[in-house]
């Protein structure tokens, strides 16, 4: 055989490789024993690939027990020998060598599987178990009967193997070839009465030939030692036998029981049974037949997997002196039993997934096995609970996980797919795989603020540089995509705050002046670091909160610095008799701003009071005799902040008799000097002079005066509370009104008081420190009021 592989490498040794598209597959058929490097076919112009694709996308054979048999050139796509290939041992006496292979490209993934046919050559001779068979044939054997021989082994298949037997020329015996499914089997005939006295022994030459083209062949010899006595032959009930068995019986399991008859009588009619061994001696060591009964049981593993049929030769020899024998065959059909469990095996994986992957993503590759035949080995694959993936079935018994579904890394960031795979079986058998697959970020989330707009308290006259308030907005991304900075847009107020971009705390630029600015508002972003970056914004709301750092300021006539109001009341003054109104304003709001009057000197005083919120003075009494005339007063004006502010101002009030006298005066408080000079004297005679021209005017003056003091008792009226529709009160008089706020997110009951931005009608506007009072506050438009509790008759 070596010879004539090295004379003729090209002529006896071929190639030969066929593909065709069968539901969707490629064949390949090629020899077995063929040299390593012999081309296969080109894989990648078959599947319709691309050859410049194939380096970068990973052209490969998959994973498997025939993948170092074949060797894949990426750069050209076609398919090589790498090893060597011998059939017998990689498919035994299976009529049909098929390889089954895949293919693996990525990017994207997919799989192409294909087939490799191995074709039997013939290069085995076939082999008989002995070379020397030795035969005992009674010289009373008469023609026609049958004497069994030994089987050749052939390890090659279909038409390479044993189809037939010679036997070499002689009188005696001729030759009774029988053919098989798989190889032949012959018997030997006696043609002609043997006589021991004339030829004790028989040589004869044995040949078995295969259907090899040329034709191998195999040889032994026989020896046939020629017996006198025993005439008679057992005889079989049967020729054959067949019987059915399950699979995983116990041992001691029967079988069978062949039977047999000899009509010698004694040791000559005596029947003992056996098996004949065979080259398939390892199919029947799992049984046993019991020499005197013919009962066939088991003795070993029965699997159908291994074994799904056998076939034993059975023999009936006699016990005479020259025994003589018969041949029968049992055929054993061994039923196949759901003992076994389908095996899960995933060839390819991607262990990462990105969550916007689309619907059909194949995820990974997975192929099911079952050992077990018909029903029992149709094996159904699906999952074992409902998550975004699917199973599909694209080839037999191979299987691919795919995206089903809509990904979610922010509620799912792991699946652990539970597979399970059950088979057709009663009752049916099952098994499970979990495959972990993980789901990769994408920034498909925008930063969220807590609330779309919020709102911050600030008090004025606060440090610079001070954090106000600290922003914080989440992302339900992860890594960069969820790693936010912030930044002001549209921001009018750049020299008042500035924010952190890493940590969104919102910086104080300047201190800030409640009487100037008592609210403004900005708009703050927050932007991932994402690929493109995502952001949103919200709104932040600036609330000044007012400090009382505004003392109050008394409104004239009684505002001026370094004098004294002098206010006249007739001595038959009743009790509650108006005496004068002092009226005081306050920058701060709240209750800062919320005033109240009090006498401060002299102590003790029983003849005047003061209204503690309208700053009205009325006697409390009728005069007496006893009562000086002239009554000093100090009133304080103080407001309700902490620590509290106030403002003095001095009246003295003088009694007269009669109406006609009533006057206000204004007088310069006297200062204490030392001396009188002469240039006081003179101030003092210039004085005279300059009052005595204008005594005519003064007299009218006095009179327009107390025509405008009747006129404003006149139209003094009750206090006036009005709603308006954001929940803020107005509170007014007549000389002063106030905006009142109750405090809505808070369990304690405050009133706020706010000075109303502009001053009524008949008041008079004042500057302080260089601003419009009046001007620094804001009220809701008149047309907003919506409820009046009291209004002036």
């Amino acid at each position: 055989m070596g010879s004539i592989r090295g004379l003729f490498p090209w002529i006896f040794f071929t190639l030969q490789f066929a593909w065709n598209v069968a539901s969707g597959q490629i064949v390949y058929t090629i020899s077995e024993e063929t040299s390593p490097g012999t081309t296969v076919g080109n894989l990648a112009k078959d599947l319709n690939l691309k050859v410049q694709d194939l380096e970068h996308r990973g052209f490969q054979i998959a994973d498997g027990p025939y993948k170092r048999y074949f060797d894949l050139n990426v750069k050209t796509g076609v398919l090589h020998v790498r090893d060597r290939l011998d059939r017998d041992g990689l498919c035994g006496r299976s009529a049909k060598c098929p390889l089954e292979l895949e293919a693996i490209v990525t990017a994207p993934l997919n799989m192409y599987r294909f087939e490799i046919n191995i074709l039997d050559e013939n290069d085995n001779a076939p082999i008989f178990p002995s070379s020397i068979t030795v035969l005992n044939v009674s010289e009373s054997a008469f023609p026609g009967e049958r004497f069994s021989l030994p089987a050749a082994d052939d390890a090659d298949v279909g038409s390479n193997s044993v189809k037939s037997y010679k036997l070499s020329p002689n009188e005696h015996f001729s030759l009774d070839v029988q053919g098989g499914a798989e190889s032949a089997s012959a018997e030997l005939v006696l043609q002609k009465a043997l006589d021991r006295e004339k030829q004790p022994v028989v040589q004869l030459t044995l040949t078995a030939l295969d259907g090899g083209k040329p034709a191998r062949s195999g040889t032994t010899k026989i020896l046939v030692h020629v017996i006198d006595v025993n005439d008679n032959i057992p005889v079989f009930s049967k020729a054959l036998y067949k019987a059915q068995i399950r699979e995983n019986v116990p041992r001691g399991f029967p079988v069978i029981s062949v039977q047999a008859t000899d009509l010698d009588e004694g040791l000559n009619g005596e029947i003992i049974y056996s098996f004949i061994s065979t080259s398939k001696a390892n199919e029947i060591k799992n049984f046993a037949i019991d020499g005197v009964t013919g009962e066939i049981t088991v003795t070993g593993d029965v699997d159908h997997e291994t074994n799904a049929a056998l076939e034993i030769r059975v023999q009936a020899k006699d016990r005479g002196h020259n025994p003589r024998a018969a041949f029968s065959k049992v055929l054993i059909e061994i039923l196949d039993v759901n003992d076994n469990v389908p095996e899960i095996a995933v060839t390819s994986l991607v262990n990462v997934v990105r969550e916007d992957a689309p619907v059909g993503t194949m995820v990974g590759l997975i192929t099911v096995k079952d050992a077990d035949a018909g029903p029992n080995g149709a094996v159904e694959l699906k999952l074992a609970e409902a998550v975004p993936f699917k199973i599909e079935n694209t080839y037999k018994n191979k299987y691919s996980l795919a995206v089903g579904g809509r990904l979610d890394r922010e509620k799912t960031a792991e699946f652990n797919i539970s597979i399970s795979a059950t088979d057709g079986g009663t009752p049916p058998l099952t098994s499970t795989s979990v495959i972990t697959v993980h789901i990769s970020d994408v920034n498909d989330n925008a930063p969220r603020f807590p609330e779309p707009v919020m709102n911050v308290y600030v008090k004025e006259n606060g440090q610079v540089g001070a954090v106000i308030y600290t922003i914080a907005a989440s992302d339900q991304d992860a890594e960069e995509n969820a790693k936010i900075s912030y930044s002001l847009i549209d921001n009018n107020h750049k020299s008042a705050v500035n924010i952190n971009a890493a940590t969104g705390e919102i910086l104080a630029l300047q201190a800030f002046n409640f009487e100037e600015t008592k609210t403004f508002q900005f708009q703050v972003q927050a932007k991932d670091s994402g690929l493109p970056p995502l952001s949103s914004n919200a709104t932040v709301k600036v609330f000044v909160l007012d400090e009382n750092d505004n003392s109050p300021v008394i409104l004239p006539p009684y505002s001026e610095q370094s004098s004294v109001v002098s206010e006249n009341v007739p001595y038959s003054a009743e009790a509650g008799y108006f005496v004068a109104k002092i009226r005081a304003v306050d920058a701060d709001s709240g209750y800062n701003a919320l005033l109240s009057y009090h006498i401060s000197e002299p102590r003790g005083n029983s003849l005047f009071r003061i209204g503690t919120s309208s700053g009205e003075i009325r006697t409390k009494r009728r005069m007496s005799d006893n009562d000086l005339k002239t009554h000093p007063l100090v009133i304080l004006v103080s407001d309700h902040g902490e620590p509290a502010r106030s403002a003095t101002v001095s009246i003295e009030v003088a009694v007269v008799e009669h109406t006609g006298d009533l006057q206000t005066q204004f007088r310069h408080v006297p200062l204490k000097e030392d001396s009188f000079s002469d240039l006081n004297l003179y101030l003092l005679v210039a004085l005279v002079s300059v009052s005595a021209v204008f005594l005519l005017s003064l007299v009218s003056l006095i009179a327009v005066k107390c025509y405008r003091t009747n006129s404003n008792f006149s139209k003094y009226c009750a206090p006036v509370i009005t709603s308006h529709p954001d929940g803020t009160w107005s509170y007014s008089k007549s000389t002063q009104q106030y905006d009142v706020c109750f405090s809505s997110d808070t369990l304690k009951s405050d009133v706020v008081v706010f000075p109303a931005p502009f001053p009524p009608v008949d008041a008079e506007l004042i500057s302080i420190n260089g601003g419009d009072t009046f001007n620094r506050t804001q009220t809701l438009p008149n047309k907003e009021k919506v409820r009046t509790l009291n209004n002036c008759s």
